[in-house]
C-alpha cells in the first residue's frame, strides 16, 4: 500500500469529511451530538479577566474547562455530571446539585472537582513564585530568563508592610517594625534594584543572560501560565488564604478566588463553610473538649494551637 496523502486539514485524503456551522472541518464519521439547551460561556465571552496584584503584579484568568455551560447553570454543574455518572442521571434540580457538592467537599470525595480547570496568567516576585511552586499540582510554563531579557520590574513593600521577624513562627513575620529600620532594608532593596542597569549593560557586552540573570534580587517580577484542577486550586488556596500564610502570596490567593467564585460559585459557598472558615480538631483536641481535662500533650506549639482554638470556639 503506498503512502497516505493528506488535505489542508491534515486529514487521509481518503476520509470522508464535512464542515460544521463553525466553519471546523471534521471527519464524517463523528457523530456531533448538539447540546440540549442553549450554551453560555462562563468568561462572558471575554479574552481574560484582570485583577492587579502589589505594584507590577498580576493574576489573570485566560481560559476554564468547562468553557460552554448550559444556560441557568454555572460550572458547578460539571462536578455534578462526575460525580453521577456511577449511577446515572439521578437527580437535576439546583437545590439537589448544591446538596451532592457540599457532600462531595465536605467528606473530601475529591476526585469530582477534578473534573474543572482554569488557566491562569500570573505575574509576580520570584520569592513569591518560589513558594507558589511547592504546589506540585499544576501544569506550568515560566518566563525564560535564558532567552529573554528580564524586564526592569521590582516589588517593593510599604514601610507599613516591611515586617519583624516573629518569635513563634519562624517562617514569617507578623507585626511591623520600626520605622528606622524599615526605611533602612528599603534602602537595601534599593541598591539591589541598582544592580539591573549594570546586569542590562553586561548582557549587552556579550554576557549570556542565563548566567547573568544569577545578579538580580529575588524581588524581580517573573510571569508563567498556571493551569490546574479545581480540587487542587482549593488545596492550593486553603493554605495560601490562610492568616498564616505570607501576606505577599496571600494577596495573589484572594485574587485567584476572586476570578472563580462567580463561575463555581456552589462549591466556593461550600468551601468557606468546609475549609477556608473551619477548624480540624485532633484526637487530642476531642478528648480534651470532651473531658475537660488540659490538652494531653506537652508540645509547646501543640498546646499554643489548641488555646487559640478554643479562644475561636469561645471556650476560654
Amino acid at each position: 500500500m503506498g503512502p497516505v496523502t493528506c488535505d489542508h486539514a491534515g486529514m487521509s485524503s481518503e476520509t470522508e469529511t464535512v464542515t460544521t456551522p463553525a466553519g471546523v472541518v471534521v471527519p464524517d464519521r463523528i457523530r456531533r451530538v448538539a447540546s440540549e439547551a442553549p450554551l453560555r460561556d462562563v468568561m462572558g465571552g471575554d479574552a481574560r479577566w484582570e485583577i492587579p496584584v502589589h505594584d507590577h503584579g498580576f493574576v489573570a484568568l485566560v481560559d476554564a474547562m468547562p468553557r460552554l455551560i448550559p444556560e441557568g447553570q454555572t460550572a458547578d454543574s460539571a462536578i455534578v455530571q462526575a460525580a453521577r455518572v456511577s449511577y446515572g442521571a439521578g437527580t437535576k434540580k439546583v437545590n439537589e446539585d448544591r446538596g451532592l457538592i457540599r457532600y462531595l467537599l465536605r467528606h473530601r470525595h475529591t476526585t469530582p472537582f477534578e473534573m474543572i480547570e482554569f488557566k491562569f496568567h500570573i505575574a509576580m516576585p520570584i520569592f513569591v513564585a518560589r513558594q507558589w511552586i511547592r504546589h506540585r499540582t499544576a501544569n506550568v510554563n515560566e518566563y525564560s530568563a535564558r532567552y529573554s531579557i528580564v524586564p526592569d520590574r521590582f516589588y517593593r513593600p510599604s514601610v507599613e508592610n516591611v515586617r519583624q521577624q516573629s518569635t513563634t513562627n519562624r517562617q514569617g513575620g507578623d507585626e511591623s517594625i520600626d520605622v528606622g529600620t524599615a526605611e533602612e532594608f528599603l534602602k537595601l532593596l534599593e541598591d539591589s534594584e541598582a544592580l539591573y542597569s549594570r546586569y542590562l549593560d553586561l548582557t549587552e557586552k556579550g554576557v549570556a543572560r542565563e548566567i547573568a540573570r544569577a545578579a538580580l534580587p529575588v524581588s524581580v517580577f517573573t510571569e508563567w501560565y498556571w493551569k490546574c484542577d479545581l480540587h487542587n486550586i482549593l488545596h492550593f488556596l486553603s493554605l495560601r488564604m490562610d492568616s498564616h500564610a505570607q501576606i505577599e502570596i496571600r494577596d495573589y490567593a484572594t485574587a485567584m478566588y476572586d476570578l472563580i467564585r462567580g463561575i463555581v460559585p456552589i462549591t466556593c459557598e461550600a468551601f468557606e463553610d468546609y475549609r477556608l472558615n473551619a477548624m480540624q480538631l485532633t484526637g487530642l483536641e476531642i478528648e480534651a473538649l470532651r473531658t475537660g481535662k488540659p490538652l494531653a500533650s506537652e508540645n509547646r506549639r501543640e498546646n499554643a494551637e489548641w488555646e487559640a482554638k478554643k479562644a475561636r470556639l469561645g471556650l476560654e
